[in-house]
């Protein structure tokens, strides 16, 4: 049975089912009724983990919460890792008594599982079914326990290669996403959801600092409900503060009960990693892996690993930026130039035409060829017009709001021409951008909507002309602006529609 025994454990390479494994072979080896394989947290002392047999579903949730590790039997053991046993554990005095929950327990034998001369472990064995635990029984535990320190070893390595192999991947994948050209919002999303399906996290949550001097909720990927998680900030005067925007990272064992955590959704979490997201100096923000209260905590590998990734993936938010930029400029240099070449080349041509026909209409001596060349003219100033406008609105961010009143006036007509299904034509007289000013110019673009939803309304409408005039002037002598807004289109009674106006004083 042994010898059996010692050839299945370790045939999986998967470290818990290793370690399952182990504590139901050696239940099985020595008859015992219930047994247990606790994972020693080294930095903290304590059992992280345990893997228990011969306890049911309903016996496990009653029993609830880990043993501390530092009391009793157990506490024993940690202490002085050394194979233990008992014959009674209601009489011996260095046991605390039964967990609350579990059932009656009486023999006890317990045994150090070490890996590599470090203690990894403890397997705790009770209730022999025969009576109580022998010397063949710690003998049998013993070699139980060395053969479980090398299958452990074994698929300690292989974890911990299968989990690099698993976080290089899926930095790889994300920075992959990041130079396919996403927005800033997408790129912070992808950057969240991909540490958190890595670290198995509860959430995956993106900080970045805002202008009262703290640190805001930008992004967050979440298993459960994200209400109330972005727009949490991190108040200025937090000593944790200080340590994320120093660009350091930090570990929190218990987010629910760490004085640092001051946010109110802190109480939703338990252990939780802010790493910072820089690079070349710059930091773009924190990325906090939080996991549920009560689970397991981060080991050390875990954290390396995270923190490698957040330094590829802000190294990739960094170069995604660059790439968004250039590309961006891109753009601009070729509006500009075709703003240049509209400008050097047609709009001189058109003028130079005007002028040309201005000076035979002048020098013309018939009524109707006076009319026909002032009709050119007119015409030909409208192009001109039209050309200036296009000019302008090339000048513009393609993907920023408009900052001046002449980009608003035409972001409206541009929004109304998805609408109407053809752009309206806009001309401007004056320094409008100078002139028009809060609160005329807000009171102008209300009054611009409206016309152009009282011309959508019309049948026949085909063509829209809109005219901003800065240089108006009032019957009183004082400067306005004047909006008129004019369409081909008929009223109800089949006359023409009239020419919307508006004006103000500047």
């Amino acid at each position: 049975m042994l010898l059996e025994a010692v050839l299945s454990v370790g045939t999986d390479l998967e470290l818990r089912a290793t370690l399952q494994q182990i504590v139901d072979t050696a239940a099985a080896l020595t008859e015992a009724r219930y047994g247990a394989l606790g994972v020693l947290d080294t930095e903290r002392g304590t059992i992280s983990e345990l893997f228990t047999s011969g306890l049911d579903d309903t016996e496990r949730q009653r029993i609830g919460h880990l043993p501390d590790g530092h009391s009793g039997m157990l506490g024993v053991l940690i202490d002085e890792p050394e194979p233990l046993r008992s014959d009674d554990l209601t009489t011996d005095p260095r046991s605390c008594g039964v967990p609350p929950g579990h059932p009656p327990m009486h023999s006890f034998l317990g045994s150090p599982i070490r890996v590599q001369k470090q203690v990894f472990g403890n397997l705790y064995l009770t209730e022999k079914r025969t009576g109580h635990f022998t010397d063949a029984d710690m003998a049998l535990m013993r070699v139980l326990a060395s053969q479980a320190g090398i299958a452990i070893g074994n698929a300690r390595l292989y974890e911990a290669a299968r989990q690099r192999e698993r976080w290089i991947e899926g930095a790889a994948a994300v920075t992959t996403t990041l130079l396919t050209g996403e927005n800033a919002v997408d790129a912070l999303m992808t950057v969240a959801e991909g540490a958190r399906v890595l670290a198995d996290a509860c959430a995956g949550v993106i900080l970045q600092p805002n202008k009262e001097g703290g640190m805001e909720i930008v992004t967050a990927s979440t298993l459960d409900d994200p209400a109330g998680i972005v727009g949490t900030t991190i108040e200025p005067g937090s000593a944790l503060l200080v340590q994320l925007l120093g660009g350091e990272p930090v570990f929190i064992e218990d987010s629910a009960t760490d004085p640092r955590m001051t946010t109110h959704v802190r109480t939703r979490f338990g252990p939780s990693m802010m790493l910072p997201l820089q690079s070349g100096g710059r930091l773009i923000g924190t990325l906090a892996l939080p996991r549920r209260r009560g689970d397991r905590p981060y080991t050390a590998a875990d954290r390396q690993l995270a923190s490698q990734f957040a330094s590829q993936a802000a190294l990739a938010l960094v170069l995604a930026d660059a790439q968004h930029d250039r590309e961006q400029l891109a753009v601009y240099e070729d509006r500009d130039r075709i703003a240049h070449d509209l400008h050097d080349l047609v709009v001189q041509r058109l003028f130079a035409t005007e002028m040309m026909l201005e000076s035979t209409r002048r020098r013309a001596a018939a009524p109707e060829s006076d009319e026909l060349l002032g009709k050119a003219v007119d015409e030909l100033d409208s192009t001109i017009q039209e050309v200036r406008t296009a000019i302008f609105t090339l000048q513009q961010p393609p993907a920023e709001v408009p900052t001046t009143f002449r980009g608003r006036v035409l972001r409206e007509t541009r929004g109304a021409a998805a609408v109407l299904g053809f752009q309206p034509s806009v001309h401007f007289d004056g320094a409008v951008d100078t002139l028009v000013r809060d609160p005329v110019d807000r009171r102008l673009l209300a009054a611009l909507r409206s016309a152009l939803a009282t011309a959508h309304r019309r049948a026949g409408v085909s063509a829209i002309e809109v005219e901003v005039d800065a240089t108006a002037v009032l019957p009183d002598g004082r400067a306005a602006v004047r909006l008129a807004v004019a369409d081909d289109g008929r009223d109800e009674d089949g006359s023409r529609s009239p020419t919307f106006t508006w004006q103000a004083p500047l």
